[in-house]
């Protein structure tokens, strides 16, 4: 009876010495530190800070050790006072080195999202060009010299410009709905790349806050609230390359309250025998204010404008000839000008301690004018067939979210609901058959679009611990209107559509080292409003895809990420905006195996590798005439990082293997390897560097198509590959300083 007692009275006095300790963790700067990982150093007893910075964990007592570690932070260890209990204690984390065995494998998404930051603390970007290649697997190709969006590769699409990815900066859409060039067209050339803070992805349309375009999968980019320092900086390199730069504290650490602008100038002629004569300006603001109940408000703004010339596609015939070189041109007339005007507005407010309502707003004014000639002279043998594509548009919407999390034993829910809407209008939508970018000598489309969406989603996570549960619904409504002003007669066509999108994602951990997970979710890419009111093709065509895989941690210095993957669209329908015409593909399937590792090979010296292996088939062609144009079968990327306090270094390299151009594989594009290599020296307040591109100096080609085109001195067409070269080794200085 006596060990009863015992029993009884160890368990009660566990119950009355056992408390929950509260607090919250933020940076030496003042920074709330979101995910940081908190737990108790004799036992599983863990968590993360919340959005606010909050914590709360279990099974703890007078005398017990927590650890609070932070990815690129110096680890905490506090041993808890009978005081810590009487109040939420608060912890302060200095900036220390970059260490993979801070990061938990945890039964959420938290593990990925510290892992995405590893690659931005070591290597930050520093144009726009590069911006999206920190998303593991992802990798992209410029054929205008960084005036076009750049066209990208992921999980076995040819995007484009952004057909199948969903990109956002700030809760801003990037990606263009019904653009003159192309579907989901994604310049992301407005952002600065001092300005990011955070690059947050995923992969498959398993997201149900994530909607039009998300098929294969989502980038969000967040900017900073506020600078640690102000800066200049000066880059200048081969071809004409100049850029200057500038991001300054406007309120120097006024309580409550943080403010910068923002500035670059990028100058550069290129490689091409004829110049590129780019340039591009970049100016945004940003202010924030922190209110007394701990409500945030951060409004920026931002104004992008770019002019180029361009060389445009050459035809493989003309180099293998000697006719020209690599860098040469058929029509060097090709170019273009673009800007973008951005106010956005972000509002969160806690509402308890373990419930916030989020709420953005934009606004975005555009204009577009491109001139490109593809085919030479096959369709006009007297004065080529150069086009000019031209659209004004406004674009508006908000979006609200209220997420809260509570405890309801044995498991912890997290659910989020949220609304919103964005409106497009686009004026003078255009394509016209031009001469010299001067005479219009054919309106081939020309009208005006306004479109409409409007959406909800919900999700719910069930978390036990090692085990969570993720279910999500998305709806969204599309309004398609279109007037055409080649009609004789004033017309608006009009459509409506819904699509609803239900998501399924389970988790399960065997240990802080080991996760498996399966995602599952349908998704979406909205067609063209011209297709989808005259055509009447398949409006919404639904993507329904699949990922089994795991996260590992083998060693603490180690990190790797597998996959199995599949994606069914219902149809790839697509506008093309340079023929004014509809291509539909059908429908396509995509399976592959997707693989990732992060080593910390010493304190300062890290290598990351990403490779997707992919089979990308139309489903209905016969087989052999069924391959996926520019599909990508196998892409690799990775590099080697090293970076001290004052020393910083990287090789960096990408590759693609040879892939069909064209349905039955006749035609091939030509895969590349391509390094690229950066160095940086800390000295006092300034920073020297050299960035080198194509350290090899490989010939390869950015962008490739099969197409049709005839020369002025030939009788009859010729289909084959149309390139734009690949930059050359191109060498660049720069120097910066801070104050």
């Amino acid at each position: 009876m006596k060990y009863f007692y015992i029993v009884v009275f160890l368990f009660l006095g566990h119950s009355i010495f056992s408390q929950q300790l509260s607090g919250n963790v933020i940076s030496y700067a003042g920074d709330i530190i979101i995910d940081a990982y908190i737990y108790k150093l004799s036992s599983d007893s863990h968590t993360h800070t919340d959005l606010r910075g909050n914590f709360a964990i279990e099974d703890i007592q007078e005398g017990d050790t927590i650890v609070v570690s932070y990815l690129g932070h110096e680890t905490i260890h506090r041993v808890i006072t009978k005081a810590d209990f009487l109040s939420k204690i608060e912890i302060v984390m200095e900036e220390g080195d970059i260490l993979l065995n801070q990061i938990k494998v945890s039964s959420n998404a938290r593990s990925s999202y510290q892992i995405s930051k590893v690659d931005l603390k070591l290597n930050p970007v520093t144009s726009s060009q590069e911006i999206l290649q920190k998303v593991p697997g992802l990798i992209i190709s410029q054929h205008a010299g960084g005036g076009k969006a750049e066209q990208i590769f992921l999980r076995g699409f040819d995007i484009d410009h952004g057909t199948d990815i969903a990109i956002s900066v700030d809760g801003m859409p990037v990606n263009l709905v019904s653009h003159a060039h192309g579907q989901g067209y994604a310049d992301l050339h407005f952002l600065i790349p001092e300005v990011i803070k955070d690059i947050e992805f995923g992969k498959g349309a398993y997201y149900s806050d994530v909607g039009n375009f998300g098929t294969a999968g989502y980038v969000n980019f967040s900017t900073k609230e506020k600078i640690d320092k102000s800066q200049i900086g000066v880059e200048y390199g081969m071809f004409n390359t100049s850029r200057l730069h500038g991001i300054i504290d406007l309120l120097d650490a006024k309580e409550n309250t943080d403010a910068y602008l923002a500035m670059e100038y990028l100058l550069s002629d290129g490689p091409f025998d004829s110049p590129q004569n780019f340039n591009r300006i970049n100016i945004m603001g940003k202010i924030t204010h922190t209110m007394d109940d701990d409500s945030k408000l951060s409004i920026s703004a931002s104004r992008f404008t770019s002019m180029w010339d361009a060389s445009g596609q050459i035809p493989q015939r003309l180099v293998d000839s000697g006719t020209i070189t690599r860098f040469g041109a058929v029509d060097d007339t090709e170019g273009g000008k673009t800007s973008r005007s951005n106010i956005t507005v972000n509002h969160q407010k806690p509402l308890t301690n373990h419930s916030m309502l989020t709420t953005n707003a934009y606004y975005s004014n555009y204009d577009f004018l491109l001139f490109s000639n593809f085919t030479f002279f096959l369709d006009n043998p007297e004065g080529g067939d150069q086009i000019m594509q031209k659209e004004q548009r406004s674009l508006f919407g908000f979006e609200s979210s209220y997420m809260h999390s509570f405890n309801h034993d044995p498991f912890m829910i997290n659910h989020r609901v949220g609304i919103g809407m964005r409106h497009d209008i686009i004026s003078d939508n255009e394509l016209s058959s031009t001469l010299n970018r001067q005479i219009t000598r054919e309106q081939l489309a020309f009208g005006d679009v306004q479109e409409n969406n409007l959406y909800t989603y919900a999700s719910a996570e069930l978390d036990f611990g090692n085990f969570v549960l993720t279910t999500g619904l998305r709806l969204d409504r599309f309004d398609f209107q279109y007037v055409d002003k080649l009609l004789p007669i004033y017309k608006t066509q009009s459509n409506d559509a819904y699509i609803l999108s239900p998501k399924l994602n389970v988790s399960f951990n065997t240990s802080n080292d080991l996760k498996f997970f399966i995602k599952s979710g349908k998704g979406f890419h909205a067609n063209d409003s011209r297709v989808s009111v005259q055509n009447r093709l398949q409006t919404l065509p639904a993507a329904y895809g699949i990922d089994i895989g795991t996260e590992w941690k083998p060693l603490s210095n180690i990190w790797l990420s597998t996959a199995l993957w599949y994606l069914y669209l219902e149809q790839e329908f697509v506008y093309v905006g340079d023929a004014a015409i509809v291509e539909p593909s059908g429908e396509t399937r995509r399976k592959g195996i997707e693989v990732g590792a992060k080593i910390q090979l010493g304190r300062n010296l890290f290598f990351d590798s990403d490779g997707t292996y992919t089979i990308a088939r139309s489903i209905a062609d016969p087989e052999g005439n069924n391959f996926i144009p520019l599909a990508p079968n196998l892409t690799i990327a990775g590099g080697l990082n090293y970076k001290s306090k004052v020393f910083d270094a990287a090789v960096r390299y990408r590759y693609i293997n040879d892939r069909p151009a064209n349905e039955d594989n006749s035609i091939v594009a030509d895969g590349f390897l391509v390094l690229d290599a950066n160095f940086n020296y800390k000295l006092s307040n300034f920073i020297f560097g050299i960035a080198i591109e194509n350290v090899l100096n490989t010939e390869w080609n950015q962008a490739q198509f099969a197409t049709e085109s005839q020369l002025q001195n030939e009788l009859t067409p010729t289909e084959e590959i149309h390139f734009t070269p690949g930059v050359p080794f191109n060498l660049k200085g720069k120097i910066s300083y801070s104050f």
